[in-house]
């Protein structure tokens, strides 16, 4: 079912595969939010719907509103979709990207981040895993699509949004307002890094619950773990923000 709310973003299906490309769009219309905007098999259907989305080809008219969003197979017949990405970018068209492909070659994901790509989808995956990435992108869409970030914290919680689900699944136990005050502590601190007992006496509280907010930002990606050597015993585990 096609989402005509005025706030849905409108999305561009790349995928050589046609049955491969209508179960994407079956997905993207039951997670709310989205509308399909187009379906191209190749690279060079791709940048015409682009076009004609905004309004660069003959054939555009005023019923070819914006796309907002391209979900993006990496191998196309006649291109990769690297190097689709990497035209798109050459010609000035800024859209937000989700690479959605069986690809794990860790050159390809490294020029996917290099080129801006938002997300990368592994085939195959399940309803879950795609409704996962769609929402999270939804999330960082809306804090930066129409508002001024205004200091460190909202870019940090934009681009978190990118890596972590909802904001109202947090494990059982934790709360959104002692998550930011983590966040904010982690990043305002005196320390490069804080281990969870540091935390729990900046933050008055157990070592077992600051573990866990670290533990959840670090499985987030908001922060990394590594091993804090030099003390008596078995190292400690200290946390930095990525």
């Amino acid at each position: 079912m096609r989402d005509t709310r005025a706030d849905a973003l409108r999305v561009l299906i790349v995928e050589d595969e046609p049955l491969t490309a209508e179960a994407h769009a079956a997905y993207l219309a039951r997670v709310g939010g989205f509308e399909v905007a187009g379906i191209a098999h190749t690279g060079s259907e791709a940048i015409r719907l682009l076009r004609a989305a905004r309004g660069e080809s003959d054939a555009a008219t005023d019923a070819h509103p914006p796309i907002d969003l391209i979900l993006l197979d990496v191998n196309l017949p006649d291109t990769t979709g690297i190097d689709l990405c990497r035209s798109l970018r050459a010609a000035g068209i800024e859209i937000d990207v989700i690479a959605v492909t069986a690809v794990r070659d860790a050159a390809v994901v490294r020029s996917a981040v290099s080129l801006g790509i938002v997300q990368y989808l592994i085939k195959p995956f399940g309803f879950a895993a795609f409704a996962e990435k769609l929402g999270a992108y939804r999330r960082f869409h809306d804090r930066v699509g129409s508002s001024v970030v205004t200091d460190q914290h909202e870019v940090d919680a934009s681009f978190a949004a990118l890596r972590t689900s909802a904001g109202a699944d947090l494990p059982k136990g934790l709360t959104r307002e002692t998550l930011d005050r983590v966040r904010a502590a982690i990043r305002t601190g005196a320390r490069d890094a804080t281990s969870a007992t540091e935390l729990a006496a900046d933050l008055d509280l157990s070592r077992v619950t600051a573990r866990r907010y670290l533990e959840y930002l670090a499985d987030a990606g908001v922060v990394q773990r590594a091993s804090r050597y030099g003390t008596p015993g078995r190292p400690e585990v200290e946390y930095r923000l990525r």
